[in-house]
């Protein structure tokens, strides 16, 4: 018999927000994404392994990790 299995990780957009940077200090729009790591069992995704949520720059670029509960406050616009 013969499996196929792996992870797979989906980056998803989940909004827009207009904040201060935590590295450059300029007031810029910082983009929200969810990276969803999954195992999947011949190429279908079955079982969640790990959810990440980040925030990163448009200005300087720099991204940093976010707790969910701060990604779910935040107004997304």
């Amino acid at each position: 018999m013969f499996f196929i299995f792996g992870l797979r990780t989906k980056v998803d957009r989940v909004g827009v927000v207009q904040q201060v940077c935590r590295h450059c200090g300029n007031h810029a729009a910082q983009v929200i994404t969810r990276r969803s790591t999954k195992f999947s069992l011949f190429f279908v995704p079955l079982i969640p392994i790990r959810t990440r949520y980040a925030s990163q720059c448009t200005f300087c670029g720099a991204q940093y990790e976010i707790s969910k509960s701060d990604a779910e406050r935040l107004p997304v616009g």
